[in-house]
């Protein structure tokens, strides 16, 4: 299956969830960017087919996403299978953390990621 990556359909919309970030992405990004970690590339905001990702490391083909208390309703969470399911399609693995976590445990959130990372090949 061919990837549809940042089309130029999605970038208006991935613009505007970049300027209108919650607290916990605004403070996942300093973490992520300029390689800060692992020494890997992160993007925020960034577009496989109709789906925007939190941030994206194309790398080790992993996505990382913030979940509210949006996330806990019925029509969310199938939501999110659904969603999850197509990227694993493209053999890309989906981390999911509450932004609840980002804000009182960063440094839990950081070692989990960088187990993660470090699993790549």
């Amino acid at each position: 299956m061919t990837l549809i990556l940042n089309t130029q359909k999605m970038k208006l919309i991935r613009k505007v969830l970049r300027h209108n970030q919650t607290e916990a992405e605004r403070l996942l990004w300093q973490k992520l960017r300029n390689k800060r970690l692992a020494g890997l590339k992160f993007y925020r905001q960034f577009s496989v087919g109709r789906y925007v990702l939190d941030f994206y490391c194309p790398e080790l083909r992993l996505c990382i996403e913030l979940d509210g208390s949006q996330h806990v309703r019925e029509e969310t969470i199938e939501y999110d299978k659904e969603r999850t399911k197509f990227l694993n399609s493209l053999r890309i693995k989906v981390i999911r953390f509450w932004n609840s976590e980002i804000i009182s445990n960063m440094k839990g959130v950081l070692e989990s990621l960088r187990k993660e990372c470090d699993s790549y090949p």
